[in-house]
C-alpha cells in the first residue's frame, strides 16, 4: 500500500516541518510489516509568525508517539483488520490527537506499508478457515471431446474475435 506521488507532492509546502517515522510491526496472524508515517506541523491559532517549524526535541517526541501508536494498533489485529483501518485513516487521526499537546499536526497519514515477512503456509489452518464448504457436491465431469462452445471466426477479423 502506498500514497500516490501527486498526493504526497500536494501535501509538501514551505514554512512547515515534515515529520516521518517508520515502525516494524507484527500482526496477530504472523505478518511482519514495515509501516511508514508522515505528518506536517500546523499553524497555531492566532499565530502571527510566518513559519511553524517544530524544534528537534518536539520532532523526536512526535516520532516516538507515532511509532508507539502504529505498533499498538497493528499488533492487536490481523492483516485484514489492519487494512480496513488504513482506508478511513483512523491511525493518522489517532496520531494527530495524541501529538496535539506536543505540537499541532495536520495531514497525518500512514503513507506506505511493506510486507517484510509472511507467515508459513499451513494447509490445515486454511481448511479450518474455509470449513466444510469444499466437501459438498463437486460437480459433474466435463466431456472434453465434445465442447459446448464451438470456435467461430468473424469475417475480416484475422482469426480473432
Amino acid at each position: 500500500m502506498d500514497l500516490t506521488r501527486d498526493k504526497q507532492c500536494s501535501l509538501i509546502k514551505k514554512w512547515q516541518s515534515l515529520i516521518e517515522a517508520r515502525a516494524d510491526v507484527k500482526t496477530t496472524d504472523g505478518y511482519t510489516l514495515r509501516m511508514f508515517c508522515i505528518a506536517f506541523t500546523q499553524k497555531r491559532p492566532n499565530q502571527i509568525k510566518k513559519t511553524w517549524y517544530a524544534q528537534a526535541g518536539q520532532i523526536r517526541q512526535i516520532r516516538k508517539k507515532m511509532v508507539d501508536i502504529m505498533t499498538a494498533e497493528a499488533s492487536k489485529c490481523d492483516l485484514k483488520d489492519l487494512v480496513a483501518k488504513f482506508i478511513p485513516e483512523t491511525i493518522g487521526k489517532d496520531i494527530e490527537k495524541e501529538c496535539a499537546g506536543i505540537f499541532p499536526l495536520q495531514n497525518c497519514y500512514v503513507r506506505k506499508v511493506k510486507v517484510l515477512k509472511t507467515p508459513k503456509f499451513d494447509l490445515v489452518k486454511l481448511m479450518e478457515l474455509h470449513g466444510e464448504s469444499g466437501r459438498g457436491d463437486v460437480g459433474a465431469k466435463v466431456d472434453r471431446s465434445n465442447p459446448a462452445v464451438e470456435e467461430t471466426t468473424v469475417a475480416g477479423s484475422g482469426g480473432r474475435y
